[in-house]
């Protein structure tokens, strides 16, 4: 029988080196990239937070009685200022509610929709969080 020099027992000490290397340059760029996704997580969570509770109130006031909201519309007279529905103020993540009278058809021709020319029996209802890019507009009729 002859003697066969064994030629691949197993790593050197230089390849365990090298591999180690590797995968500490590699490992760094990797975890920069997750911290950027964990930070970017909790702002999705807190939009979706918003983006909820905006298009909840909307949904309860579609679904409420017409004849108020129409006349907190006619009360109010502008479409910018907040209405009774709003939350109170210093209340956290604010929940704005704004109402106005319409002017669906355009007959006047002003391309005015708050102003002039309202047609009778359309609400213009807008829910946004304060100090936030969310907001949902709709229009409701009798």
């Amino acid at each position: 029988m002859r003697n066969v020099p064994n030629s691949q027992a197993g790593f050197s000490y230089v390849e365990v080196l090298v591999a180690m290397v590797l995968i500490a340059i590699t490992l760094v760029p990797a975890i920069d990239a997750l911290q950027v996704a964990m930070l970017g997580s909790g702002q999705h969570e807190q939009t979706a937070i918003h983006h909820y509770r905006a298009y909840g109130r909307l949904e309860e006031l579609m679904t409420g009685a017409f004849t108020t909201l129409y006349d907190e519309a006619l009360a109010l007279g502008s479409a910018t200022t907040p209405s009774s529905y709003s939350d109170a103020p210093g209340t956290q993540d604010r929940r704005l509610v704004f109402l106005s009278e319409y002017d669906a058809d355009n007959a006047d021709g002003d391309n005015d929709r708050f102003t002039t020319g309202m047609d009778p029996g359309i609400v213009w209802l807008r829910v946004e969080i304060e100090n936030s890019p969310i907001g949902f507009e709709s229009l409701k009729s009798f």
